[in-house]
């Protein structure tokens, strides 16, 4: 039976015992239904899997005692999606939920000419990120960056793979044709009404190279999460 995790972003690697928040508690204790003695993992969400007894069962600040603590192996390389926000938040939060879920470590709120959307509630999407990542039982949280300009990143990201993904009429490759293992990697996802002929000229100015996702015109979100897959996918085919 797997152990449940819960998320300690404070937690110290010499600790020798940590005290959950409330609502963390009260998430353990009473609806997990935890008591004395069980065993649960605590993610600080930077790759370190801390093995403890919970001690003190108090549903408003569980107290569990540390028995070990085991840093993870990160990726070999960074996956960045940069992806313009859609104005239904709900479509966006489902693409960071799914996208943690298999396998991200950064994400880029993108403001392009025909983004919908330039604010960001970060409070609730770092919410969603923690959830997904305990949920698929990872240790380490995807990066939240702030919303970024299309003309500032373009110019300013030096990821080894920098890839643009439109719907002009143009030559592209598919994503898992042109991809490398093991470098990491930015992928440019546009708004609803796509980038503009003069962003995709702008990015492959700067060294980007046009990718293609498939053969159907995809909604913003799912375009990104197409990316996610198939990045993953070339990453495994290095292990």
């Amino acid at each position: 039976m797997e152990l449940s995790v819960f998320y300690a972003p404070d937690l110290q690697l010499d600790a020798q015992s940590y005290t959950m928040n409330e609502d963390t508690s009260k998430y353990c204790i009473q609806v997990l239904r935890h008591e004395n003695g069980d065993e649960v993992l605590l993610a600080d969400g930077k790759g370190h899997k801390f093995s403890t007894v919970i001690t003190d069962d108090n549903r408003k600040r569980c107290t569990v005692k540390i028995s070990g603590v085991e840093t993870l192996t990160p990726p070999a390389a960074a996956l960045t999606i940069a992806i313009a926000f859609t104005k239904n938040a709900s479509r966006i939060e489902w693409f960071l939920e799914k996208a943690t879920e298999i396998g991200i470590q950064r994400i880029i709120p993108l403001i392009s000419h025909r983004s919908e959307k330039e604010k960001i509630k970060a409070d609730r999407l770092n919410s969603i990120l923690v959830s997904a990542m305990l949920q698929s039982q990872q240790f380490y949280l995807p990066v939240l960056e702030s919303p970024q300009a299309f003309a500032r990143l373009v110019k300013a990201d030096t990821s080894e793979q920098r890839f643009i993904a439109h719907c002009l009429p143009a030559q592209k490759q598919a994503l898992g044709e042109i991809m490398e293992a093991g470098k990491d990697t930015i992928i440019l996802i546009g708004p609803e009404g796509d980038f503009t002929p003069e962003e995709v000229q702008q990015a492959l100015q700067a060294g980007y190279k046009p990718i293609t996702l498939g053969d159907t015109r995809l909604r913003t979100e799912t375009a990104g999460l197409v990316a996610v897959v198939l990045a993953n996918a070339v990453a495994r085919k290095d292990v």
